[in-house]
């Protein structure tokens, strides 16, 4: 259904009250049109004063080309002011191998921060201003199903961005979010609630 979304589907959303856009690289690959929306919807976005954020979310299959898949996914890239690539889609759209040639890849493109989703090892940011650094992830007893890891990092990523808090404490929160995700049955079923993730943060930081 979502490859039919066009033009006209995002001159019938209200941009006006929101303060983030985010873009899945999947909606961009879906079909012209979608990828149209996709474009259309930034601009929108920036007038509006939003942030953009983009998760590249790879997915080789829907893709004429890999040229092609570089190509879109870069130009999109380089009109966010964040993008949440995980480490294998850093190395296959900027052809960098370590995960500080893949953020300054992007910020010399004019992108302001870069966050590189390292898996279980948690993730690792780098900002416009030249500060970096690794977040280490946690530890959970049993990984159940890890589909849903990069939506539920993202989503901590940006509750924090929402709250103003800092980068790296928005990082922390994707961490733990990410954690909390796989070891669950489904990709959303467990996500928690606010309070519930504070007090995730919390008994984790008792244990330390």
């Amino acid at each position: 259904a979502a490859s039919h979304i066009d033009i006209c589907d995002m001159k019938k959303t209200n941009f006006e009250n929101a303060k983030i856009l985010h873009v899945s690289g999947i909606t961009a690959a879906l079909s012209k049109s979608s990828q149209e929306a996709c474009f259309w919807a930034i601009e929108k976005a920036q007038q509006c004063k939003m942030k953009v954020t983009f998760d590249p979310n790879i997915r080789r299959n829907l893709w004429k080309s890999e040229e092609e898949m570089r190509s879109v996914l870069n130009r999109i890239a380089f009109r966010s002011e964040i993008i949440l690539p995980g480490i294998a889609e850093g190395k296959i759209l900027t052809k960098k191998e370590r995960v500080e040639d893949i953020a300054d890849f992007y910020l010399e493109k004019g992108v302001q921060v870069v966050v590189i989703k390292l898996g279980a090892l948690g993730a690792y940011y780098k900002t416009s201003d030249g500060v970096g650094a690794y977040v280490k992830g946690f530890s959970v007893s049993r990984v159940i199903d890890t589909i849903g890891a990069g939506d539920a990092f993202a989503s901590g990523f940006l509750s924090g961005i929402l709250e103003n808090l800092s980068i790296h404490d928005s990082v922390v929160r994707g961490n733990a979010m990410g954690a909390i995700i796989v070891t669950s049955k489904t990709d959303n079923h467990d996500l928690p609630t606010k309070l519930e993730l504070e007090e995730y943060l919390e008994h984790v930081r008792l244990l330390a």
